[in-house]
């Protein structure tokens, strides 16, 4: 903690329930900070398809550097059905590419973990929830998201289109031995996810992990192809610790891990690098959900995941760990009084919870900041 600082963060609100989540996450930390003697200076980006409605690009590269220069960045959500065009040569989520692919945010940390207040908002059966405390590492700048070629052609017999699976061992020997260093300071057991039975890439990717495998000798290791791990992340999902997997295996995964914890409007994520500022690691914080636009502007968005993101923010790239441990604990105890956004609320109610929006789900965390104080991290707040 470096007491009096000012930390440079760029904001992207971006689309639907963007702005909404972000403004959210802003009051959050600025009330965190206030309570631990630190500030923020802000720099917002307008980009995805608010950045195609103004600037005619889903993010420009004089934006992408004001990032580059921040100490970290934080994101709501972009896209929408507005820009949702198949044959559109310009697309909300370029800007993601851009920032991740631009600043070398390789490794994409998502944890899931269930607040046993919770448990009933899960479809998952509560008592295969007890336990779950989960980090998906996922590869985030290769792979068949940004492998060139990746386009439709047109041959004699119709149309084909063809995108390029791409991995280099580099690409994948950074992402693998991060997984292995987290897995060190968690519970040294480390699964990972590919298709080898089918993929090149994916046996390039098991070559690569039992190569580093001897430099981390307490680290237990598993193999396990992605769609008997889907299968797993339901029916057995307490028995995961760190999972390391490639880039679309990663997206797809996490996105399903997200119905353990109740709603994806409850999971944050880090996108991180190797570049180091005056604090800590660059990174780009947000929550893995969507824009939403059904419900933006109506007070209904879960600001959770954007909070929780903010609180790996604190951690990861300003080194403000007792701070974010008071925000992670303020937004337990919220929870733990019931407070509920409706993607959390029963249908048919229950005892003891109260129905509330996004502001008063923001409202009642604040409140909690001041409650809590510089709480203790626990081991159910850690995301290293």
């Amino acid at each position: 903690m470096t007491a009096g600082a000012t930390y440079r963060v760029a904001t992207v609100p971006g689309d639907g329930i963007g702005p909404e989540v972000i403004a959210a996450g802003r009051t959050a930390l600025e009330a965190v900070g206030r309570a631990f003697g630190f500030a923020f200076e802000w720099t917002e980006i307008i980009a995805g398809g608010n950045g195609i409605d103004t600037w005619g690009v889903a993010i420009r590269p004089e934006d992408v550097e004001v990032a580059r220069g921040s100490d970290a960045i934080y994101l709501g959500a972009v896209g929408g059905p507005k820009w949702d065009n198949p044959n559109a040569p310009v697309r909300p989520e370029q800007a993601l590419f851009a920032l991740r692919g631009g600043l070398d945010l390789f490794a994409n940390l998502r944890p899931v973990r269930v607040h046993p207040a919770l448990a009933a908002s899960s479809p998952v059966r509560p008592e295969l929830l007890e336990g779950v405390d989960m980090l998906i590492v996922r590869e985030l700048t290769s792979g068949l998201y940004f492998g060139k070629p990746s386009e439709e052609r047109s041959f004699e017999g119709g149309r084909a289109a063809i995108d390029t699976l791409w991995y280099t061992e580099a690409q994948i020997r950074r992402v693998v031995r991060l997984a292995f260093q987290l897995a060190q300071g968690r519970r040294s057991n480390l699964v990972s996810v590919d298709k080898a039975n089918v993929l090149a890439t994916s046996r390039l990717w098991r070559k690569v992990v039992e190569e580093l495998r001897p430099e981390f000798a307490g680290v237990e290791v598993t193999h396990q192809l992605v769609d008997s791990c889907a299968m797993f992340l339901v029916t057995r999902p307490a028995s995961f610790d760190v999972l390391v997997t490639e880039n679309m295996f990663g997206d797809i995964l996490s996105d399903e891990a997200s119905v353990l914890a109740g709603s994806l409007g409850m999971l944050p994520s880090a996108s991180l690098g190797e570049r180091r500022t005056a604090h800590g690691l660059l990174g780009l914080y947000e929550p893995i959900h969507g824009s939403a636009p059904t419900i933006a502007g109506q007070d209904k968005a879960n600001p959770v995941g954007t909070i929780m993101s903010g609180a790996m923010l604190l951690r990861w790239s300003l080194g403000e760990a007792a701070a974010a441990a008071s925000l992670e604990a303020a937004v337990s105890a919220t929870l733990s009084d019931g407070f509920r956004t409706p993607d959390l609320m029963p249908a048919a109610g229950g005892p003891g919870l109260t129905a509330v929006g996004t502001r008063g789900m923001l409202a009642a965390i604040v409140d909690r900041i001041a409650i809590t104080g510089a709480a203790p991290r626990t081991a159910a707040a850690q995301d290293r």
